[in-house]
């Protein structure tokens, strides 16, 4: 039966006993009801508790349970119908917060796209997703959602990615980008051709995350179990006292049943849904409540470094001429039009070169490309070769910390253009964030030369930097890590981290871009390719964790409050345990404070 059944249950009881006992004049079935009703609650949290205490953990039923037994046995069977409806309606309450804190991530799987237009012969063909096959010409309609991950062949438009990545502003989409599965087309019908089938696209991924994400639903027993005994033993030695003194075994009932024990029991679980909630919008999933936990007490960080710390795309750094003839322009203009119609992504660096500084591409000829070598094409009437040192018959001197292509014109070495994988923009902004938030200790593990690492080290706030580790030597390190900085989040995006976000204390994937394994490995994915997201989950975590012990502490004071008040006589039973009811309410009021932004 669930939560809200019982309540409803209770309730139909409770009007029953109402009509014996106030219309009927019949007491005592009042009583009997009352009696089995909560006889029925009692010995199925009874059996609960029993369960609880075999898996080794302390439950706080047990109160309930006395001042179920205390009221009934005192004659008070009204309070105890009152306490059987507290705690049947606050956990209904529960149930209701915690759909209500995670409708977000809820939504994701409601809008999952389920039908695509496949653009065939010159005719459209409506299929199920799960048809698509890669290189599909898929037709995507005004206002309609991206079943599958592709790129954009004909039309331009605006795309809304804010399910996916949380940015609220739409993103202008043109021929040759990307679309994302699960984004929302705007007011004009785009063509892609499918990139990714559609249980790997981008959607399904984030579905399968959320999926697992129900799975493993918020676990927060160890702050409940860090009150629940001095509180449990505060209750019983209150209301033994009082009835000590004042000879009145009733005095122990009215005790116990203002000793409630939800703010433990709701308070907290309640709050760590509504933190991954709040996540889910800033584009941040974390899959289940003790990585909430973890992150608030995070001591150190190890981030990968190619498409984590720096973008993962290389950009022209400088560009040396060695021909009095040329200018660095004119050489880069050579070079990039020579390799216009490259797929190597040194290619793509260059052509982003001369976009952004406005240069016009010439015309190329003849073009012939050597597998791992270089390319030679006639371009404006000259023979261009670009590529590797020996390719271009140029004898290089020196050591380099970088990546590199030389230049040779009409057979003759004109100059070199290296490359550097640029920092994100936002990287030294997270760096600092995480130190403000409490993090002792960042540390750097990546593949590349130490030359490379180091010198992307110098630009940031870095305590460690490893260079050329093998994905088994990123274990090796996070497991040298001095307890006193545990928890550890390390943070990547690539197939070669997916071991190393399995084996750290919080595995944190970016996602956007990043490999399914890297996701699948991870405790929390970042949806947005935004390094930032990385200090925002430990700042949401750090609030929802403060939130949480916030609201257990309001809900314990009022309680301990209202005991010293009922062990005076003051509070009778009945009263007390509609008071509870407050109690409960409030706590669960204050821990939905994680759901919103601070």
């Amino acid at each position: 039966m669930t939560n809200f059944r019982k309540f409803v249950v209770t309730l139909l009881v409770g009007g029953v006993a109402l009509l014996a006992q106030f219309v009927f004049h019949a007491p005592l079935i009042a009583f009997w009801m009352i009696l089995l009703a909560g006889g029925s609650t009692t010995l199925s949290m009874f059996i609960g508790m029993i369960q609880t205490l075999k898996n080794g953990k302390y439950g706080i039923d047990i109160l309930a349970i006395t001042a179920i037994v205390a009221t009934l046995a005192v004659g008070e069977y009204w309070a105890s119908l009152v306490v059987l409806i507290m705690l049947t309606g606050g956990d209904s309450l529960e149930d209701y917060a915690s759909r209500q804190a995670g409708r977000e991530l809820q939504s994701l799987l409601n809008n999952s796209p389920q039908t695509a237009h496949k653009i065939k012969d010159q005719a459209i063909i409506d299929l199920a997703v799960s048809e698509i096959q890669i290189n599909d010409l898929i037709l995507v309609k005004p206002n309609e959602t991206v079943p599958v991950d592709g790129q954009i062949v004909a039309g331009q438009s605006t795309v809304d990615e804010s399910s996916l990545t949380g940015e609220s502003m739409a993103v202008s989409k043109n021929i040759d980008d990307a679309l994302m599965s699960g984004s929302i087309n705007g007011d004009t019908a785009l063509k892609f051709k499918v990139t990714r089938l559609a249980r790997d696209s981008q959607y399904q991924r984030l579905v399968r995350l959320v999926k697992e994400s129900e799975r493993k639903p918020a676990n927060f027993v160890r702050l409940a179990d860090q009150y629940a005994l001095p509180f449990t033993l505060i209750a019983y030695l209150i209301g033994g006292l009082s009835w000590y003194l004042s000879k009145d075994p009733v005095r122990f009932a009215e005790v116990l049943v203002v000793a409630s024990p939800c703010p433990l029991i709701l308070a907290a679980p309640v709050a760590l849904v509504a933190g991954m909630s709040r996540s889910s919008r800033a584009g941040i999933v974390v899959k289940n409540g003790t990585t909430i936990e973890k992150l608030a007490k995070a001591q150190s960080a190890a981030f990968d470094k190619t498409g984590t710390i720096t973008a993962g795309s290389l950009v022209v750094d400088q560009i040396t001429v060695d021909n009095s003839q040329m200018t660095a322009k004119q050489l880069l203009q050579l070079a990039a039009s020579a390799e216009q119609d490259s797929s190597h992504i040194l290619a793509r660096s260059l052509q982003a070169a001369v976009k952004k500084d406005e240069i016009d591409l010439l015309s190329v000829s003849n073009l012939s490309e050597t597998t791992g070598q270089g390319i030679r094409a006639i371009v404006d009437g000259k023979t261009i070769s670009v590529g590797k040192a020996a390719f271009v018959k140029h004898t290089e001197t020196g050591s380099r910390n970088q990546t590199a292509i030389f230049v040779a014109v009409n057979d003759q070495y004109a100059g070199m253009i290296t490359f550097k994988d640029a920092l994100r923009p936002e990287t030294e902004q997270t760096l600092k964030k995480l130190k403000t938030l409490g993090l002792k200790r960042l540390i750097m593990l990546t593949g590349d030369q130490a030359g490379v690492a180091e010198k992307i080290a110098s630009q940031i706030d870095i305590d460690e930097v490893h260079a050329q580790c093998l994905p088994e030597d990123k274990i090796r390190l996070l497991k040298t890590i001095p307890s006193k900085l545990h928890p550890i989040i390390m943070v990547g995006d690539g197939v070669n981290d997916a071991p190393a976000l399995a084996a750290a204390d919080i595995g944190i994937a970016m996602g956007a871009h990043g490999s399914t394994a890297a996701s699948e490995n991870a405790d929390a994915v970042i949806l947005k390719d935004d390094l930032y997201r990385v200090a925002q989950a430990v700042k949401i975590s750090q609030e929802t964790m403060a939130i949480a012990r916030q609201s257990v502490w309001i809900g314990i004071s009022i309680c301990v409050f209202l005991m010293l008040l009922a062990s005076t006589g003051l509070i009778p039973a009945l009263l007390g345990a509609a008071l509870q009811e407050v109690v409960d309410s409030v706590s669960i009021l204050s821990s939905l404070r994680a759901r919103k932004n601070r």
